[in-house]
């Protein structure tokens, strides 16, 4: 059996993995600037160089990701046509948002012109929150069906290894659903604070306990069992 060390090697060789460590070090260092910002500004100085550059070390690993959700519209669009025109919105949302991001890296750093960075950056962060919703539709939908199969079976009565599999397999995945539900409206804030600024939204502590949220639940979901 696999110990810590060897889990934590097996997650960190993972494309996933390595950006959800990257992204705590990201919302980290964003809360603690904001801490010291007035106390200590040297440190806050340093805690916004780490931040950019974790941000931009993400966009760099997610280079081609938006072949993702084109392989998962190919491979597995759907059980049902409701559940392939879900997985259509979804992907094509989270395929803008990857596609785009790849334009605001390079903005960002500087290879095309600097001017295109907010434009490229609003339609990425529209892309993704229209992803998000419909990927936390489908899984309110499924852990829906989860519960009444767990329900039925409990009812059933039926005492058999069998059945307790069964019914372990179905509150696992709804664990992981509800990982994967608490970090798309995580992304989804932090996405709606790029296209409609507001105070709740725009606030470092919204944003950096969002991306920490985000962060720490695609840990989970991403950490070998």
């Amino acid at each position: 059996m696999n110990d810590t060390v060897d889990k934590l090697v097996i997650f960190l060789a993972k494309r996933d993995g390595i950006d959800k460590l990257v992204k705590t070090f990201q919302y980290v260092s964003k809360l603690v600037n904001w801490h010291v910002e007035t106390t200590y500004p040297d440190i806050a100085t340093r805690a916004k160089q780490w931040e950019v550059a974790s941000g931009l070390s993400r966009k760099a690993f997610r280079t081609g990701r938006s072949l993702t959700g084109f392989n998962a519209l190919r491979r597995s669009p759907g059980t049902s046509p409701g559940f392939r025109l879900l997985a259509v919105l979804a992907n094509s949302g989270e395929m803008v948002y990857f596609f785009f991001d790849h334009f605001l890296w390079l903005a960002r750093i500087g290879v095309i012109d600097p001017k295109y960075a907010k434009r490229m950056s609003f339609i990425s962060a529209f892309g993704e929150s229209v992803g998000y919703v419909f990927f936390v539709i489908s899984d309110f939908i499924l852990i829906t069906r989860g519960l009444k199969a767990e329900r039925r079976l409990l009812i059933e009565e039926k005492d058999s290894k069998e059945t307790e599999g069964e019914i372990k397999k179905i509150r696992m995945d709804r664990i992981m659903r509800l990982m994967g539900v608490a970090a798309n409206i995580a992304d989804l804030i932090i996405a709606i604070a790029e296209i409609e600024p507001n105070p709740f939204c725009n606030h470092t502590v919204t944003l950096g306990i969002s991306g920490l949220v985000s962060a720490w639940a695609g840990w989970y979901r991403n950490w070998p069992s």
